[in-house]
């Protein structure tokens, strides 16, 4: 409250005004411009920085925003950006399968050259499962031998007995992949190891008859699915079958 005296009357008015408003006090923050100033200072002195080092702009951040509204050269500039984010993506998606398959590639080719060294069949069939179980990492390791012979060297059983066991597999002419049946894995990987097996990848050694049987296989369901390729099985598998009939006459084929 405030008295107010005019000149020409001797009582007074009273006045009631608001309280004053004290402006509150902005947070006092220190703010070092320095390494702001010397990027700019750096900026006057190149004017071509950006044009030696475009892939920056994609990085920059100049809005070009007005009141409420966003420019259509700002939108199409987050848009862009965008995109190219999802494209490096990809591209490093591809880059990791690429290199994937490349060292893929050198250990079935290191594998193949090996089974086509071997002079007996101990080292062909030593070289194939401490390759899969050693560089490839494959923790279940099946290969076995047909024959009405068996010989001492590697895993062998009668060509009927195979047949009953996997019949529908070995006709399938190319390498099988997925989840297989219990007494599939049974024959294969025996009772104990069978418990233990999520998927599995399964290649007949066929060159001029069948010769024999290979399976790959993992604790993870979705490792070998139907829809993942196994090119590299293929080819390990192939040279199998062209090698294995060089060391004995006991391996006879099954048409």
């Amino acid at each position: 409250r405030r008295c107010v005296f005019t000149k020409d009357k001797s009582v007074y008015e009273r006045a009631h005004t608001m309280p004053d408003k004290t402006p509150s006090a902005a947070p006092d923050v220190s703010v070092d411009n320095s390494a702001a100033n010397t990027v700019a200072a750096y900026l006057q002195e190149h004017p071509d920085f950006f044009a030696q080092r475009e892939e920056l702009l994609l990085s920059l951040r100049i809005p070009h925003q007005r009141g409420d509204t966003i420019s259509l050269v700002e939108r199409q500039l987050e848009l862009l950006r965008g995109r190219n984010i999802e494209m490096r993506h990809r591209l490093s998606q591809l880059m990791d399968v690429a290199r994937d398959n490349d060292r893929l590639f050198e250990k079935t080719r290191r594998l193949n050259l090996a089974l086509m060294d071997a002079t007996s069949l101990e080292e062909l069939v030593i070289a194939g499962e401490d390759s899969l179980r050693q560089d490839f990492q494959v923790p279940f390791v099946s290969l076995v031998l047909f024959g009405d012979n068996p010989m001492p060297v590697g895993r062998w059983v009668s060509s009927a007995d195979a047949q009953r066991a996997l019949g529908g597999l070995l006709t399938e002419g190319k390498t099988v992949s997925g989840s297989l049946r219990e007494h599939e894995l049974d024959f294969l990987f025996g009772e104990e190891q069978r418990k233990q097996i999520g998927s599995t990848a399964v290649v007949a050694l066929n060159h001029l008859g069948l010769h024999g049987v290979l399976a790959i296989a993992s604790r993870d369901p979705q490792h070998y699915k139907s829809s993942v390729g196994t090119l590299f099985l293929g080819y390990i598998a192939e040279v199998l079958g062209r090698v294995l009939p060089r060391f004995t006459n006991a391996l006879r084929s099954v048409r």
